[in-house]
């Protein structure tokens, strides 16, 4: 029996349309949801990640500003330009493409952003949101994406047996916060855990954020599984991306599973414009 296919671009599709509604609502208003994307540099795939948020923002409405800076800017100068997006009112989520260059200290940029226009859950007052459960911030837009997916394809988390792979603060580590939040019982695996495949085995619902391609075989998983495949990676070999799941060993063994590309993706640049909105509702325009 063939597994679900847990479309991420039909969960994009239904964010993106509540969002529309919500920009026109504002726009009759007068105001105009804005986007600020800082980028430092000139990297291929934030330039290509800038471009794709560009253009998907024009299917909801929502209004992008791109404040692109030199390779050779100082950390003083990124700094200045944030803590003025900080104060601007027009701009309501700002989004720091990163990694950023290694001269700029990635903890002072974070530190200088306001929690409040943090759209994509970087800053330390977000992520304490999310652990905190207190809701101020918002949750990192990957992670994010992860619970979307399984609230739109209506897979309870209640009393389940979660396993998540990998403990970054961009993925693992608030997905699984967000998990117990929804009642399941957590484990999570990452390069020190002891015989990782018996314990995703067991598990209800796998969430992979290995950054490993393929790395998940059939050997970690077993019939009836929930698989949320969080891994984007380019294989030459292939000539196509990929996942962290060898989709076509584990595929046939599953219940569901998030396809790549397609899956948890496609639903993060609508989460984080969703994010956009939810910032305008929380300063009570």
């Amino acid at each position: 029996m063939m597994a679900e296919i847990l479309k991420g671009t039909d969960v994009a599709q239904a964010i993106n349309s509540d969002v529309a509604e919500k920009v026109a609502e504002l726009k009759s208003k007068g105001i105009v949801p804005t986007l600020a994307i800082v980028r430092i540099g000139d990297k291929t795939d934030q330039i290509s990640y800038e471009k794709a948020a560009i253009k998907r923002s024009d299917i909801v409405g929502i209004t992008t500003k791109s404040i692109v800076l030199p390779e050779e800017t100082t950390q003083a100068d990124v700094i200045k330009n944030i803590r003025s997006l900080n104060e601007d009112d027009k701009v309501h989520g700002v989004l720091i493409l990163r990694p950023l260059p290694k001269h700029i200290s990635d903890d002072a940029v974070r530190t200088a952003l306001c929690t409040n226009k943090d759209v994509d859950g970087i800053t330390d007052g977000s992520l304490s949101g999310v652990f905190s459960g207190a809701g101020t911030g918002y949750a990192p837009c990957t992670a994010q994406a992860c619970i979307d997916i399984l609230d739109y394809y209506k897979i309870d988390c209640t009393g389940k047996r979660a396993v998540v792979i990998g403990r970054s603060l961009v993925v693992g580590k608030p997905v699984a916060v967000m998990l117990m939040g929804k009642n399941a019982t957590v484990t999570v695996c990452h390069t020190k855990t002891v015989d990782i495949p018996k314990i995703t085995r067991e598990a209800d619902i796998l969430i992979v954020a290995a950054g490993q391609m393929e790395s998940i075989t059939k050997d970690y998983v077993s019939p009836g599984q929930v698989v949320i495949d969080v891994g984007i990676n380019w294989s030459e070999e292939k000539g196509k991306l990929c996942g962290d799941v060898k989709f076509d060993e584990v595929e046939p063994i599953v219940a569901a599973i998030t396809p790549v590309p397609g899956g948890v993706g496609a639903v993060t640049t609508s989460v984080l414009f969703s994010n956009v909105i939810k910032a305008i509702e929380r300063i009570g325009h």
